[in-house]
């Protein structure tokens, strides 16, 4: 109806990028956002906000499939760019900030990520005031990033502040006062609290199933972190049921093929193993690095994984 070189093509092409990632082919995605940089950069120049745009969004894709050093290289080309053209205060300069931080830390650098958004916090609040939904954000980064640099007390810390605002702010049942709580959990059971993140995950999953539903993606994350934590807590047969539960209802609501299933049967591998059944954890690994072969790659990091975590099951299976 419009031609391919349509402004409302182009941004068609760009959702159509973005549902591929979402549906678990982050690869597809960052190839489609590929082929759309070359005609947003030939239809609207280098400087356009939709093209800049498409830069950050391949950008999260090619990290997504497995190179967040690139990702991270991109992002450092970006920001260059949203500085020059948008001025160091532009809401989009600012978010570029925190997608470099992102992806620094996940190219193995906690501690820069965590010294970025600890600058970024203060341009936020300068710029947006403390109670803006990105400073509130970047403040839950900032102490997600000190938790994987080593201070997981300061991270359950700092979310236990956060989540005082976020109660103030947004309300005890919107989204992100949700995420803040699910994240307190986290950084509590890493702190050496797993009977104590397993409560909170529990109290949390009753809210989510309430405000969200059952199938809701959050949800669903939450059944498997208490999962997890009745695990650390030492109750592995519970584990191991519990995320039995959940990946069918991953395998119903996402499809065979989606990372958060692929993630939940390498959850439910381990946790067989734990509780006496290392051979049955070898087999589902073997199953799951076959599907991770085929999805991602030979050098992608969750191949790499669970390549390792075979390893190490065929060994406990060793008569």
């Amino acid at each position: 109806m419009l031609g391919p070189d349509h402004v409302d093509t182009l941004t068609n092409r760009n959702d159509l990028a973005y549902w591929r990632g979402s549906a678990g082919d982050p690869v597809g995605a960052a190839a489609a956002c590929e082929d759309l940089l070359a005609d947003r950069l030939r239809v609207l120049g280098p400087d356009h906000p939709d093209t800049l745009t498409t830069r950050n969004n391949l950008a999260y894709w090619r990290g997504s499939a497995g190179d967040p050093v690139g990702a991270a290289a991109a992002c450092e080309d970006l920001l260059a760019d949203r500085l020059r053209v948008l001025g160091p205060d532009h809401p989009n300069t600012l978010a570029i900030r925190g997608n470099l931080a992102y992806w620094r830390g996940n190219a193995g650098d906690p501690v820069g990520a965590a010294a970025a958004c600890e600058d970024l916090l203060t341009d936020h609040v300068r710029v947006l005031g403390p109670d803006h939904p990105d400073t509130l954000t970047t403040r839950n980064n900032l102490a997600y990033w000190r938790g994987s640099a080593g201070d997981p007390v300061g991270a359950a810390a700092a979310c236990e502040d956060l989540l005082t605002d976020h109660v103030r702010v947004l309300g005890p049942d919107h989204p992100d006062t949700l995420t803040t709580r699910n994240n307190l959990a986290h950084w509590r059971g890493e702190a050496g609290d797993p009977v104590g993140a397993a409560a909170a995950c529990e109290d949390l999953l009753a809210d989510r199933l309430r405000v969200l539903g059952p199938d809701h993606p959050h949800t669903l994350a939450t059944r498997g972190n208490l999962a997890h934590w009745r695990g650390e807590a030492g109750d592995p047969v519970g584990a191991a049921a519990a995320y039995e539960d959940l990946l069918a209802d991953r395998l119903r609501v996402l499809g065979p093929d989606h990372p958060h299933t692929l993630a939940t049967r390498g959850n439910l591998a381990r946790w067989r193993g734990e509780a006496g059944d290392p051979v049955g954890a070898a087999a589902a690994y073997e199953d799951l690095l076959a599907d991770r072969l085929r999805m991602l790659g030979p050098d992608h990091p969750h191949t790499l994984t669970t390549r390792n975590n075979l390893a190490y099951w065929r060994e406990r299976a060793m008569p």
